[in-house]
């Protein structure tokens, strides 16, 4: 039996919550991850993992020991990440997960540098607007928009997310051109939902705070959709200003209510906490905290 072998398996079940995830992320068979497990289980004399139809979960020796896996894996490759650095650039996949339409912007932009920058990495580009669990899902790191949720990842600021008010010519043109918050009630609106509830919108001028909530109407989940929405005259919405910029300059969008400032939102780089931050994951969160910083409507 490869012992190592043995303690990145079981480690990575219990990350993920079952043998065929764990199979998936570490791109070897299901059969090769059990029995693995199995031989770590035999060569211990201890059973480390309740295992059920639904779900496997830890045996109280099982979680001590996935505890001390934890130390001898992060040595391990910081072991190998001090030798590879000095031999050359951060190599190997290389999972993020952000937004959809933070994702398609920097594809178009930006990620193409990074490629070029660092040729070793192979890049998973994950695109969703909903919160994901990194080690169930074997992320390495997400970028996310909003106030921290999760206060057990480890996570760096590279950013603030600044928004406009907006809406396509043509929409304008038939419903006319809002001045002021308090008109949008007689406007169509697009909302952006999630988890249980949808956003409001806030509109702040000269040190007067004006707070909306419009029921009904359209509503979205999808970052991606809600830009194409805007984009299409189905309504007034508000987008993250570098795709507004975007849009202006091609004449698909137009900025309403421009001394009305709506709330700022934090950007940050999440990664666990508990593993050793890669060189990989390093080279990324450098890099993407640069582009923000390049980015008037992006940088903190």
């Amino acid at each position: 039996m490869d012992k190592l072998k043995a303690l990145e398996a079981f480690v990575k079940v219990v990350d993920t919550g079952g043998f065929t995830r764990a199979a998936e992320a570490l791109e070897m068979p299901k059969a090769t991850v059990s029995t693995l497990v199995q031989d770590l289980e035999a060569q211990l004399g201890t059973r480390l993992l309740h295992r059920s139809t639904r779900r496997v979960t830890l045996t109280a020796d099982g979680a001590t020991y996935y505890e001390r896996c934890l130390r001898v894996l992060d040595d391990v490759r910081e072991a190998d990440e001090s030798v590879s650095s000095r031999q050359g650039s951060p190599s190997g996949r290389l999972r993020v997960d952000m937004t959809t339409s933070m994702a398609s912007y920097l594809v178009r932009e930006a990620v193409p540098d990074f490629l070029a920058r660092y040729p070793d990495i192979h890049l998973e580009l994950g695109c969703t607007d909903r919160p994901i669990n990194l080690l169930s899902e074997g992320v390495d790191c997400v970028i996310r928009v909003g106030p921290m949720q999760d206060s057990s990842m480890a996570a760096r600021r590279i950013g603030s997310m600044q928004f406009l008010t907006c809406a396509a010519p043509d929409y304008l043109a038939r419903h006319g051109t809002p001045t002021h918050p308090h008109e949008l009630s007689s406007h169509r609106w697009i909302n952006y939902f999630f988890g249980g509830g949808v956003a409001q919108w806030d509109f702040e001028r000269d040190g007067e705070r004006i707070v909306l909530r419009f029921d009904g109407g359209l509503a979205l989940n999808d970052s991606n959709v809600y830009e194409d929405a805007c984009v299409a005259g189905l309504g007034v919405g508000q987008l993250p200003a570098f795709l507004v910029h975007w849009h202006e300059r091609a004449g698909r969008l137009v900025t309403l209510m421009p001394d009305w400032r709506v709330e700022d939102l934090p950007v940050h780089a999440l990664y666990p906490s508990n593993r050793h931050l890669s060189t990989k994951v390093q080279a990324f969160v450098e890099w993407v905290a640069q582009v923000f910083e390049a980015m008037p409507s992006l940088r903190r």
